[in-house]
């Protein structure tokens, strides 16, 4: 592996979307995958191997900041920095009437989708920097606020899409800092949508392995 190697860095990466972005992105770039799912990374880690690429496992929760620490340490010593964070990590409870919110639901909601997303820019942020090529971070927007029934998760996502235009302001006229996407998938059939829409039919969804290559095709990252 050389100094010139490019590194990519999926925050869930055990399935839907971060799954299938961290197997479109292999092998031009070895994959960093977090997520909390042992098997399905030894899964992902199959997969990047079968293309001819490589993977570093990270089985963690992006709400340890310890945890996501270390990881950020450990990439700084061994690569010294980051081509691309893709944050695909979210927690999505089930759709409830506001009155009715659940009070742990709603803190893992907040803890997951909000907290942590702005403890992970500050540590990821400076990898990103240090690159030989300039970097890029991907969010995924899902807007739901307002609509009835998604109270915590449409707040909690709105909140996380405005840290992430805040960012992408800040360094939008640099051409050293990160270039930051905020990227609207086309519906697919996830663990996620499947909590808000059950019983839904899949013909008109488009499949993450499908939809993962789109966008990154679509902003010139493959």
């Amino acid at each position: 592996m050389t100094e010139k190697t490019k590194i990519a860095l999926i925050t869930g990466a055990s399935r839907g979307l971060g799954f299938h972005l961290a197997e479109a992105l292999a092998p031009e770039y070895h994959i960093v995958a977090v997520a909390k799912t042992t098997g399905a990374l030894e899964e992902l880690d199959d997969r990047i191997k079968a293309k001819g690429g490589d993977a570093t496992l990270a089985p963690m929760d992006v709400t340890n900041p310890d945890a996501m620490a270390h990881l950020c340490r450990g990439i700084y010593d061994r690569w010294g920095y980051l081509d691309l964070w893709a944050h695909t990590a979210i927690y999505a409870q089930l759709l409830s009437p506001a009155d009715h919110l659940d009070p742990k639901d709603l803190d893992r909601t907040i803890g997951t989708n909000i907290t942590a997303t702005g403890k992970l820019i500050p540590l990821i942020g400076p990898l990103l920097n240090m690159g030989p090529r300039r970097s890029d971070v991907l969010f995924f927007d899902d807007p739901h606020a307002g609509e009835k029934f998604f109270g915590a998760y449409g707040a909690s996502k709105a909140a996380q899409i405005a840290m992430a235009r805040s960012w992408q302001a800040e360094t939008a006229n640099s051409d050293k800092a990160p270039r930051v996407h905020i990227v609207q998938p086309n519906p697919m059939p996830t663990g996620t949508r499947a909590r808000f829409h059950p019983g839904e039919g899949k013909e008109a969804l488009v499949h993450p392995r499908d939809e993962a290559p789109r966008i990154l095709k679509e902003i010139g990252l493959i």
